[in-house]
C-alpha cells in the first residue's frame, strides 16, 4: 500500500512553512532538508519509500517553494535565520530527536542544527550535502566566492546567471549519464518559483551569506568527531558543485562513514532514487536500532 503523504502548513513566528508528511507519528522521525534551487518537491519520491518505517517530514525553508517569501526587509534571509523557522517547525510538531537527510543549503541547516543540540541528532544522510573545503568544485565556486568576497555589480552579474532556466537545468542534468531519466517538470517547477518578483534579491542574499557555512566547518567538524553520529553519504560522483572529494572527507573526524559515490550528479535522487532508498533503508535500519 502506498503511504499517504500529507502537505501541510504551519506558523512559524508569523510565516507561513510548507512541509509534507507520511508514516506513523510515533515512528523514528526522518528530516529531510532541500537545497538551492529546489524545495521539498525534490523529495515527493523518497518520501513513500521510508514513509512505511518512519515518521517523515520534509519542509520548504523560507524563500523557497510553498513556504513564505517575505522582503529581505522584513526577513533576515541567512542560513541561521532559516535555522530558527526550522528548528521552530520541529518544535511545534514536538520533535524532540530526528535523524536527518541534508542536500547541498540543506547542509548548512542541518549542521547548525545539530550543533544547537547534538543530543537530537540520531543519524545524517548526506546527498551532496557539504561539510569540507575539500567538496568545492572550481570554477563553480570561485564565481560564488569572487561575488561574497566583493559584492558588486560585476561580481553579482555571474551569480544572477544562477537563477537562469539554462543554470537550474544544468544542476539537474549535469553528471546524469542518461538526462532523459530526469523529469523537465524539476526544473520547469523550480525557476517558475525563482522567477517570483523579489525572488532574485533573496537568493542573492543567501550567496552573500554563504561564507558563514565555511566558518561553522571546524565546530562542524569537531561535532562530528566529539559525536560519532552514524553518517551515510550517498553522492553524485559526477556533482560539479560538491565533488566527491567532499563525500570522502567524512571520514576525517567520522571514520566508520558510510559513503557510496553513485554515477549521477547534484540531484542524485532523480536518476538514482531506487539505491539512494535502499541504502537508507539499510543505514538508517541499522542506526537507529542501535
Amino acid at each position: 500500500m502506498t503511504p499517504v503523504i500529507h502537505h501541510r502548513t504551519a506558523t512559524v513566528d508569523g510565516l507561513e512553512v510548507f512541509y509534507r508528511e507520511a508514516g506513523d507519528a510515533a515512528a523514528p522521525v526522518v528530516l529531510l532538508l532541500h537545497g538551492f534551487p529546489t524545495s521539498s518537491h525534490m523529495f515527493r519520491r523518497l518520501i513513500p519509500e521510508l514513509a512505511d518505517r518512519y515518521h517523515v517530514i520534509a519542509p520548504d525553508h523560507i524563500g523557497f517553494g510553498q513556504s513564505a517569501m517575505p522582503a529581505p526587509a522584513d526577513f533576515p534571509y541567512t542560513f541561521d535565520a532559516l535555522t530558527d523557522v526550522t528548528e521552530g517547525l520541529l518544535r511545534q510538531l514536538g520533535v524532540d530527536r530526528f535523524a536527518m537527510y541534508v542536500q547541498d543549503y540543506g547542509a548548512p541547516i542541518g549542521w547548525r542544527l545539530a550543533l544547537r543540540a547534538p543530543e537530537r541528532v540520531t543519524a545524517i544522510v548526506t546527498q551532496n550535502g557539504n561539510a569540507y573545503e575539500e567538496g568545492f568544485v572550481k570554477p563553480f565556486w570561485d564565481g560564488v566566492f569572487a561575488y561574497t568576497d566583493d559584492p558588486r555589480p560585476e561580481t553579482e552579474a555571474a551569480m544572477r546567471t544562477a537563477l537562469t532556466l539554462d543554470s537550474t537545468r544544468w544542476q539537474y542534468v549535469n553528471g546524469v549519464a542518461d538526462p532523459s531519466l530526469v523529469s523537465p517538470d524539476n526544473w520547469v517547477h523550480d525557476q517558475a518559483l525563482l522567477d517570483r518578483p523579489g525572488n532574485d534579491e533573496i537568493q542573492l542574499g543567501l550567496f552573500r551569506d554563504y561564507p558563514t557555512n565555511v566558518g561553522l566547518y571546524p565546530r562542524v567538524h569537531r561535532y562530528f568527531r566529539e559525536s560519532q553520529v552514524p553518517l551515510l553519504a550517498a553522492w553524485g560522483a559526477r556533482d560539479e558543485i560538491f565533488g566527491p572529494a567532499g563525500a570522502e572527507a567524512f571520514r576525517q573526524d567520522l571514520p566508520s562513514a558510510e559513503v557510496h559515490l553513485l554515477e549521477s550528479g547534484h540531484f542524485a535522487l532523480e536518476s538514482h532514487l531506487d539505491e539512494i532508498a535502499a541504502l537508507m533503508r539499510d543505514f538508517l535500519g541499522r542506526a537507529l536500532a542501535a
